[in-house]
Order: C-alpha cells, then sequence, then structure tokens
C-alpha cells in the first residue's frame, strides 16, 4: 500500500463533507443543525449541492429513509461511491479501491459480497453472546467508577469513562492488547475528521493496517481465545480481509458508544426532570438507551448510497448514478413518526429509530452497544451522588467538527460519599 506521505495541503479538498457545513453546525449541543432542520421541513427527499458544489440527494423523513437503507438498488459499493467522490486524483482513487484497501469492508459492499462477510461474524455478536458479556462489562465499569472516585470528586467524564469503556470492552472482545490503544485511538480520531484532506486519510489507513496486520500475523502464529483468532481458525480469510475487518469492528466499536455514553450523559444532566425520573426508576433504563440513541442521533455524516438505476422515494424520482446520502439526525425527528419529536423522554415507548440504520447493513454490534450504554449509565447514577456538570453548558466542547457527534471532553463533578 502506497498511501500519502507528504504533508497535506490546506488547499487539498476534504475527503467527506458530503452535505455543506451548517448542515453540521449545531446552535444547541442536543438538537440538529438548524440548517438541517429547515431542509427537513421543506420535504423528506431534496437535491442538495455539498461542499464541493456536486449534487447530492438528502433523504430525512423517517419513512423514506428506511426505504432507502432497505433497497440494494441503493449500492453501498465501495467502487461507486469513490467514483462519485470529489478532489480525487487517480492515483488516489486507484488506492482506495485497491484489494489491500478493500477487502474485507464489508460496510461498503452489496450483497453477495456483503453477506459471505456477515454471516461470518453475525455468530459473534448474537444477543446471547452478548449477553455472557454482561458480567465482564459491569466489571469494566465499576473499574473505571472506582478510578474516577479515587481521584476526587471531578473528573473528565470522556476521559475517564466513555472512551475507556467500550474500547477495553472491543479490545477484549477482538484480542487487542489494551495498552496499544493510543495508536488505534489517535488514527481513528484524525480519520473521522470532517475536513481530514484525502491524502491523510490514506495515511492514517496505511498505519492503522500496519498496526492490525502485526496483530493478525501474531494470532495465525498462536492464536487466542477472541474474535481475530476465531476468524483466523475457523474461516478461510486472507491477512487483507482480517485486517480490514478487524480495524472496522474495533473503530466501530469504542468511537460510537464512547460518544454515546459522553453525549448522553450530558443530556440527562441539561435535562434534570428525565435525569430524576431515571434516577428514582432505574428499571427504565432500556427505554432511556432507546430514547438517547433516538434523541441525539450522532451519525450525522451518512450512510451514503448511490442509486443504480432511476428509483422513487417519496414521490420524487432519484435519477440513476446519485449519491444518497440519509440524514439520520433528522429522519429520527419526523414529527410524521414521532410525536413530540424534539422531547427527550426516557419513558418513551421503544420505537424503530435509525441510530443502528435498517436493512443488511444494520449495525452488527447494536445490542454490545446497549448493553454498554445500559449498564454505564445506570452505574454512573448510582455511583456519582449529586452528578452535575463541572463547567458551564455553553463551554462543553461539541464535535460538530467530526464525522460522528459528540463532545471532546465533558468535565463533571459529584459529592463526596
Amino acid at each position: 500500500m502506497t498511501g500519502a506521505t507528504t504533508t497535506p495541503d490546506r488547499a487539498e479538498p476534504s475527503f467527506r463533507l458530503p452535505l455543506p457545513r451548517p448542515f453540521f453546525d449545531r446552535d444547541t449541543p442536543f438538537d440538529p443543525p438548524a440548517a438541517l432542520r429547515e431542509q427537513a421541513a421543506k420535504g423528506p427527499v431534496a437535491e442538495v449541492t455539498n461542499g464541493e458544489g456536486t449534487k447530492v440527494w438528502l433523504v430525512s423523513g423517517h419513512a423514506e429513509a428506511r426505504a432507502v437503507l432497505s433497497d440494494t438498488r441503493f449500492s453501498s459499493d465501495l467502487r461507486r461511491l469513490v467514483s462519485r467522490m470529489d478532489g480525487l486524483t487517480d492515483e488516489q482513487r486507484d488506492d482506495l479501491m485497491s484489494e489491500e484497501s478493500s477487502a474485507g469492508s464489508f460496510i461498503s459492499m452489496d450483497p453477495p459480497d456483503h453477506t459471505r462477510y456477515r454471516k461470518l461474524l453475525t455468530g459473534q455478536f448474537t444477543v446471547r453472546r452478548m449477553r455472557m458479556l454482561e458480567p465482564r462489562i459491569a466489571e469494566i465499569v465499576d473499574e473505571r467508577i472506582d478510578a474516577m472516585l479515587a481521584g476526587g470528586t471531578s473528573a473528565d467524564l470522556v476521559a475517564e469513562f466513555a472512551l475507556p469503556v467500550p474500547s477495553l470492552v472491543i479490545c477484549e472482545l477482538l484480542g487487542v492488547p489494551y495498552e496499544q490503544r493510543a495508536e488505534f485511538q489517535e488514527c481513528a480520531a484524525k480519520l473521522l475528521a470532517l475536513d481530514v484532506p484525502i491524502s491523510e486519510v490514506l495515511t492514517l489507513r496505511d498505519r492503522l493496517q500496519d498496526f492490525m496486520r502485526g496483530l493478525v500475523l501474531q494470532k495465525r502464529r498462536a492464536p487466542g481465545d477472541d474474535l481475530i483468532s476465531g476468524l483466523i481458525t475457523n474461516s478461510d480469510l486472507n491477512d487483507n480481509e482480517l485486517v480490514n475487518i478487524a480495524n472496522l469492528l474495533l473503530i466501530a466499536g469504542h468511537e460510537t458508544t464512547a460518544n454515546m455514553l459522553g453525549l448522553g450523559t450530558f443530556a440527562l444532566l441539561e435535562h434534570p426532570e428525565e435525569l430524576a425520573a431515571l434516577r428514582a426508576n432505574p428499571e427504565l433504563a432500556d427505554r432511556a438507551v432507546e430514547e438517547l440513541l433516538r434523541h441525539l442521533s450522532i451519525i450525522h455524516a451518512g450512510p451514503s448510497r448511490v442509486a443504480t438505476e432511476d428509483i422513487e422515494v417519496g414521490g420524487v424520482l432519484i435519477p440513476e448514478g446519485s449519491t444518497v446520502m440519509i440524514s439520520v439526525p433528522a429522519a429520527n425527528r419526523d414529527p410524521g413518526h414521532w410525536a413530540d419529536p424534539a422531547a427527550l423522554d426516557v419513558a418513551r415507548e421503544r420505537g424503530p429509530h435509525l441510530a443502528f440504520g435498517h436493512g443488511v447493513h444494520q449495525c452488527l454490534g447494536q445490542q454490545l452497544a446497549r448493553i454498554e450504554m445500559t449498564i454505564g449509565l445506570t452505574k454512573l447514577l448510582a455511583r456519582l451522588p449529586g452528578l452535575r456538570l463541572a463547567v458551564p453548558a455553553e463551554d462543553v466542547p461539541l464535535r460538530t467538527d467530526m464525522a460522528i457527534y459528540g463532545v471532546h471532553a465533558l468535565p463533571v463533578a459529584w459529592d463526596a460519599p
């Protein structure tokens, strides 16, 4: 893999700004951006010009989003998506679509290729298997809270809890040494920046692949009791496939849940009535988690698809070859689907939100994320009396610059035991 090794030119186009920047800039921490809300109010399917002047079909209605995500005529194929990207050189385009780069990246594949990889992994993420992990997840959560309590009565919840908990869990599940987390966390954080230049994406990807390739080779020599070793032992996957699958699971397994734990706690602290309801009725935890997933919708840049033929969605004809982007935050606030969608209601009846996607690409690790959030939030509220923000809410740094929304830090304090 060649990748880019030069210092990125700041004039170089970014890798992922599928919509104009105002569609990502928040005027309030917990609501979709004003530009997105205004666009969604005009209709559930609309053509929007992105930052580089290219047209993108934005789908903001709940029913319309489900229709796109369940229709395999809307392709996830990396080759189709890359062919529509702006600002790529021929060398960069070939690099992104190379066998080494794309093998095993099942979220960027269509059936039947996607189906093959999905079947290999589905058994690793069953509800039953995730439930078996609950005692260990609870132990990890307690260990992190113990460390926070030992440090006094204040901490950055992101650095001390929200990021370490899912990172420890996914590292143990995959068999990645947690002491090596700095390498993949740094690369993942940079890769997920909205304005990351294409050349830097390739460099960071190469670093992650080198990191994981060494681990895969080590496990081929001496398999352990972990998911990567299981794939090596029970499949004919080659090293490129194993490396890309493992990196995909590693990044997805800690970035999304970490940001939901951080932003979810922030949202509860800023909605004291809902926080009090959850404290008084811990049995609401499952509903509260689903409501936070719906209400906050941290995947605010995608998923994206390419229409393989002319397809009508919501009464609008989307031409063949068009790029289509689902707005999960808008779909999960669709007033045609949800009663009082802007309200955070921890007792809300569970409904089919799109925080984990829909269709054949629905998130593989959703049950793990639910368990981590349920245990994490329940124990935080039970063990940190008087949990509160340690800074004004307006001083909490928001991740409006990242493909996965959340908070960069969350300074909190609590009462001494």
